[in-house]
């Protein structure tokens, strides 16, 4: 609460109404502006721009001006809390929801929450799909199988299971179009919402999403451009220069949040007695592609 009030953060983060936490029947509370939110109904207006540049500007905020102790990012965090809930909700070699792996047809772009609409993956310079999302899946083998296999290629440390590499910068742990409206004032410019998982971390995190949802054909590659130059146009450090390829520094943090969105969908599939939506099933096959990889068991240093 106090990291968000700060006036470091003007202009990025949407601040509370005041920084200290109330508590109400025991519970605590907070309480902070209404901000407007990015409109379900009309996806080609989200604000990917706007996205990119709080990202970059919130990634350049010197982290030893803030009010401490800034605590860790808690993406790591949250792929492992996915993976428990995967094992409690699933049995190994039973699959989940999906059953096998299989083809899927794409169903994206996903920007928004109820979006739906035809999307593809077509690759250019600097903004080609990483090559540890290409090959081929495996055909036919249990889906939760095909997640927990795809989880093992990631390093100790991607999967909460080691210390984080030291250093990094302030990240938002959380990034979605949801997590963006239009903040109060005369201006009315976007802001970021949810510090629940603000702290020091690896950057390339907070573009993992978007990353993901256009190497797994959700997101097209106009908007994932759009997203991309905007990050860079503004300073963003975890995506590479201008002109260069990003997934060197995004492959990693995008696998990572492929297994994450996975795993919750087959536990949720599991826990509801569902079967996986299409959108699910791609996320699940991006999984099947992971899974091909020789374990990453070298830590990367954060951007």
């Amino acid at each position: 609460m106090r990291i968000a009030a700060d006036e470091a953060l003007a202009g990025v983060l949407l601040a509370p109404l005041r920084p200290e936490v109330g508590y109400l029947g025991g519970r605590p509370v907070s309480l902070w502006p209404y901000g407007a939110p990015v409109d379900p109904e009309r996806p080609e207006d989200a604000p990917w721009e706007a996205a990119g540049r709080l990202l970059a500007a919130l990634h350049q905020v010197p982290v030893h001006r803030l009010p401490g102790p800034v605590p860790p990012m808690r993406g790591p965090a949250k792929l492992a809390r996915a993976l428990r809930r995967l094992a409690r909700a699933t049995v190994p070699g039973r699959g989940a929801g999906a059953g096998a792996a299989g083809p899927a047809r794409a169903a994206g772009p996903v920007g928004v929450p109820g979006a739906t609409g035809a999307a593809g993956v077509a690759g250019s310079a600097g903004s080609r799909p990483g090559p540890a999302l290409v090959p081929s899946p495996a055909e036919g083998r249990p889906a939760g199988d095909l997640v927990r296999a795809a989880a093992r290629t990631l390093p100790a440390w991607v999967r909460g299971e080691a210390p984080a590499p030291r250093g990094g910068a302030l990240c938002h742990g959380d990034l979605h179009l949801g997590q963006l409206v239009r903040g109060p004032g005369p201006d009315g410019g976007w802001r970021l919402i949810d510090v629940d998982d603000l702290g020091i971390g690896t950057p390339a995190w907070d573009l993992a999403r978007p990353a993901a949802w256009y190497a797994a054909g959700l997101l097209d590659t106009a908007t994932w451009v759009r997203f991309l130059d905007s990050y860079r146009a503004a300073g963003g450090p975890a995506a590479g220069p201008a002109g260069s390829d990003p997934w060197p520094e995004l492959d990693l943090a995008a696998r990572a949040l492929t297994v994450q969105t996975a795993a919750l969908a087959l536990a949720k599939s599991a826990e509801n007695h569902r079967r996986l939506d299409d959108v699910e099933r791609l996320m699940v096959d991006s999984c099947a592609r992971i899974a091909t990889l020789p374990p990453d068991l070298e830590p990367q240093a954060p951007s």
